[in-house]
């Protein structure tokens, strides 16, 4: 269906991000002698280095500085809110959800619940604050999307190490009034295929197989990725789903001005843009300086964007977020703070 199509938008009313100080650059994995090298990551993931948290920094530490950054943006105060969304794979705890956690340090007794699309993570969150806001949501919303994926990669598994890092991007959503003409999000795709979900998994830890000693030993509660087979299957899906979306707005990938992909990886958004026919000026691509950040990676680019200026009122912005399960989603908004 196609979001906004009545009298209320969801608009994006402020933003923010959050990363920790640490780095993990690509000499200090040649260092390891994991068969790697700076070239040959960059030839492979566009990568230079990712942000890495500290051992007393967790998801939920970073999720309430992005936040709390999105709030000042939106010039509200945290009791404003009516809602919390923490879209993230990587939990504070397996229970409670990461929201309380989150929900606790913002000071807020609003409604809280996390999102689990893994780096689809946020897109769908976007879509969920879009449908509170058509069925009558007044108050703010606030959209997190924050990892700690250092935590859960194989320190010597080259495969994983070289893409993940840590950080949090958030956004503060708003219904927005000001017609067909004005701010918000004009059509949404989302999607899954539960076939694919050996591609990108943690296999240890939940209800299929608990933890136990003989897990640990085994490595089964470190990240395993198909990369190959991950990387032909989400240029395809950004692709489709982009056009899905674009389609259900009446608009085409020629009306778009910025492209703000999921940071996986910069050759499955060079791929992705190519099919699409963006032109490379119109993608907003951060990944050599934070990584894969799942989650975190679109509401990061779109808070960087914003603040320096390239987003302007009345941009169209194609987001597009994919990720474990295999689970894709995108959104068409027009740029703006409600109005």
């Amino acid at each position: 269906m196609t979001a906004g199509a009545g009298p209320r938008r969801a608009a994006i009313a402020g933003w923010g991000m959050a990363v920790p100080e640490g780095k993990l650059t690509n000499a200090e994995l040649e260092s390891r002698n994991i068969g790697t090298s700076n070239q040959w990551i960059l030839e492979r993931t566009g990568i230079s280095e990712r942000r890495m948290c500290a051992p007393d920094e967790t998801t939920a530490g970073l999720a309430i500085a992005a936040g709390n950054a999105a709030i000042k943006s939106a010039g509200i105060t945290p009791g404003d809110l009516g809602m919390l969304i923490v879209a993230t794979c990587t939990p504070e705890q397996p229970i409670p959800e990461t929201s309380s956690f989150v929900a606790e340090g913002l000071g807020v007794r609003c409604g809280a619940f996390d999102v689990g699309a893994a780096c689809a993570g946020f897109s769908y969150g976007l879509v969920v604050a879009t449908g509170l806001v058509a069925a009558g949501t007044d108050a703010p919303i606030l959209l997190v999307g924050a990892e700690n994926l250092t935590r859960v990669v194989e320190p010597t598994e080259r495969g994983t190490v070289i893409l993940f890092g840590d950080g949090a991007g958030a956004t503060v959503i708003g219904p927005s009034t000001a017609g067909p003409d004005g701010p918000g999000v004009l059509s949404w795709d989302m999607g899954s295929d539960g076939s694919a979900a050996h591609l990108i998994e943690i296999t240890a830890g939940g209800s299929r197989q608990p933890t136990t000693p003989e897990s640990v030993a085994a490595g089964a509660h470190w990240m395993q990725m198909n990369g190959p087979e991950v990387f032909r299957t989400a240029v395809r899906v950004v692709v489709e789903s982009s056009n899905t979306a674009l389609a259900r707005a009446g608009l085409t990938t020629a009306d778009v001005d910025w492209f703000v992909p999921h940071q996986a990886n910069a050759r499955i958004v060079t791929a992705a843009a190519n099919r699409l026919k963006i032109p490379a000026e119109r993608c907003i691509v951060n990944i050599d300086r934070y990584g894969n950040t799942s989650a975190a990676s679109i509401p990061i680019a779109l808070s960087e964007a914003a603040d320096d200026g390239r987003l302007s009122d009345g941009d169209i912005v194609l987001c597009c977020g994919f990720g474990a399960g295999m689970t894709w989603s995108s959104a068409v908004l027009r740029w703006g703070r409600p109005a």
